[in-house]
């Protein structure tokens, strides 16, 4: 919830199923309005984007993803057991 901020009315075009769930979350409890529903929707997306911007960073400073036998040793060590892919038939 964002409170004391100053807002600015836009105008945005969503697909009408979308619109209909914003509703419903709405009758449901989950938001005061569509609006405040909408409004919390892109505050999530952007907690996310940021964290995958730090996440890209990271993994930039330290030499970019695991490699497949670093994410093995490190699956063995916390005791992770790993799935097999399946080939397709």
């Amino acid at each position: 919830m964002i409170i004391g901020m100053t807002k600015s009315k836009i105008a945005v075009t969503l697909p009408p199923t979308l619109v209909a769930r914003a509703r419903r979350a709405v009758r449901a409890g989950h938001a005061d309005s569509v609006s405040a529903y909408i409004a919390a929707a892109i505050e999530e997306k952007t907690k996310l984007d940021e964290l995958s911007d730090m996440l890209a960073e990271m993994l930039a400073e330290t030499g970019g993803p695991l490699t497949e036998r670093e994410r093995r040793v490190a699956d063995e060590t916390l005791g992770i057991e790993r799935r097999r892919k399946r080939r397709a038939a």
